[in-house]
């Protein structure tokens, strides 16, 4: 991490020289607007609240600051998010201990709320309290941090807070910058609680009270957010506010629509197009396509560990001996993103990092063998899962699954379940095995390991719960030797490569797609669309 440990942060700390507007401004033009067009839907305006979706994130990250957030790099010509790089946001520089375990935040003091009212040292004490007590996602993800209770944040003076954690955590400060740690103008919340509700969630569900580049000027859920530029916030390029003076976010279901909206130029930006189209689209020269494998995502077929034969090694390894992967990357992809097999390493890996190309190849022989150890020389029967909702992607991979698998006699029938459906059976553990995509905020490989690869969470798809990756993982979190830390993540990957309770896939491409003269996308770890940084050039 580029940060100095002792010293403050790159701020975004320009002097706020524009006036808070108030009311809805006016002459906005369609060069000032911008429409971006989803398949999914906002359900809600507080992204702690259980059932958020992906779009409610994207609109909180324009809507609430937090103290500190990713700076941005290039990778491979495209502007994506940094772990490695933090910036201000609220806070003009943190002061870090030589021990790594006292963060000592220093709020600009000219940074305010949309109403007009200062950010405090209390907003943010208030903020981390609700964070880690009340009931919502922001607790289990921040606790990541070591972040767990509200004695941990104190207010030193009106604009300096301070956090400690008992260990020095590697993940303690970008916790911080996820859209979970988002600081609520705590007087405006307030007025909203009631005894039953001591957080004001009802509230903060369908308004907002942030401190954000835009506000919020309509919200029908399920169908349209409109925000508005807040001319006083000044964190973006130059210290000047966002570029867009509108910002329209349309749910169009039909990914055909949404295409087709964006190449006559009625609308902006899309980030759900279907792969299959994107080439077609660009190849006809309206519009461009910005694509980046997420490489904090994941996509595998996960199997059971707890449920027979899955349970058994052998079978699993046997199965990710049989798999066609070259053939199921084309057609569920059509080999848009990057691959997490075929990679050459056997053993212990040369690289400390994760996801990264596993070594499995398709080697029939070899399959047959390890079922015959597994002592189901005969096969079995089964069935494989996917999500309907992912269909178009699933549909055709499931069934290269069960033609591969029917060569070393596992008879496969295929179910396509409702999201719904699949998310219970997942978690109830029922299903024997299944292809899904997942992604990490934070892209650190013990992270990796903690979230999808060990515990009784909903994330560790195979309800994998292997001793040694619970003690290297607890080891690794908090190592600060980075020689030691990477010989100890080395060692999880080994281990995973070698019991397979997933087989990885790939990292599919976000294709950001948009007319030509869109410019400044950036690639989020939360998958969404930061339009802080999105001009018409």
């Amino acid at each position: 991490m580029k940060l100095n440990r002792r010293h403050l942060l790159a701020g975004t700390a320009a002097v706020a020289t524009a006036p808070y507007l108030g009311g809805r401004a006016e002459a906005q033009t369609r060069a000032e607007t911008l429409r971006y067009v989803t398949g999914a839907a906002v359900n809600t305006l507080d992204p702690t609240m259980p059932g958020a979706t992906r779009e409610a994130f994207g609109v909180s990250v324009n809507v609430y600051d937090r103290l500190v957030s990713f700076g941005r790099k290039q990778r491979n010509g495209n502007w994506v998010f940094d772990i490695d790089t933090i910036r201000g946001e609220i806070a003009e520089k943190v002061d870090v201990s030589p021990d790594g375990m006292t963060f000592t935040f220093h709020i600009r003091k000219n940074a305010k709320f949309h109403d007009g009212t200062p950010v405090t040292a209390a907003d943010v004490k208030w903020s981390y309290d609700r964070a880690v007590s009340a009931r919502s996602l922001a607790a289990a993800q921040i606790g990541t941090g070591s972040w767990t209770k509200p004695e941990q944040f104190t207010i030193v003076d009106t604009h300096t807070v301070v956090g400690k954690i008992d260990k020095p955590d590697r993940l303690a400060l970008p916790n911080l910058c996820t859209l979970y740690a988002i600081v609520f103008n705590s007087a405006l919340v307030k007025k909203h609680v009631t005894p039953q509700d001591p957080w004001g969630q009802n509230w903060t569900k369908d308004n907002t009270a942030g401190s954000g580049a835009y506000t919020v000027e309509s919200f029908k859920p399920g169908e349209q957010v409109i925000l508005r530029r807040n001319d006083a916030w000044t964190g973006g390029v130059d210290g000047k506010p966002a570029p867009f003076r509108r910002i329209i976010c349309q749910t169009i279901p039909e990914a055909a629509t949404r295409a087709s909206l964006i190449e006559k130029g009625d609308a902006d930006l899309s980030i759900d197009l279907q792969p299959s189209d994107i080439d077609t689209l660009v190849a006809r020269g309206r519009v461009k396509a910005i694509s980046t494998p997420q490489f904090n995502a994941f996509s595998m077929i996960a199997f059971n560990t707890k449920m027979p034969p899955f349970d058994n090694k052998k079978v699993r390894q046997a199965i990710a001996a049989a798999l066609p992967y070259d053939s199921l990357f084309k057609a569920g992809l059509f080999e848009r993103g990057a691959k997490l097999y075929g990679g050459t390493w056997s053993g212990t890996p040369t690289d400390a990092s994760f996801p990264q190309p596993m070594p499995y190849k398709q080697d029939v022989a070899k399959a047959k063998a390890l079922l015959a150890e597994a002592g189901f020389p005969n096969g079995f029967e089964t069935f494989f899962a996917f999500n309907l909702g992912s269909a178009a992607f699933a549909e055709p991979i499931a069934a290269l699954v069960k033609e591969a698998l029917a060569a070393i006699n596992i008879r496969v029938e295929i179910q396509k379940l409702p999201d719904a459906q699949i998310s219970t059976m997942v978690t109830e553990r029922k299903l024997p095995f299944f292809i899904e995509t997942s992604i990490a905020w934070l892209p650190s490989t013990d992270y990796f390991f903690r979230t999808f690869l060990y515990g009784p969470q909903r994330w560790n798809y195979s309800g994998w719960n292997d001793e040694r990756i619970a003690d290297l993982a607890g080891k690794a979190r908090f190592e600060t030797d980075k020689a030691k830390y990477d010989a100890t993540c080395k060692e999880m990957i080994a281990i995973m490569a070698e019991e397979t309770p997933i087989v990885m896939l790939w990292q599919p491409n976000q294709d950001a797609v948009m007319p030509k003269n869109i410019d400044g996308y950036t690639y989020g770890y939360h998958r969404q669309v930061d339009f802080r940084d999105v001009k018409r050039t």
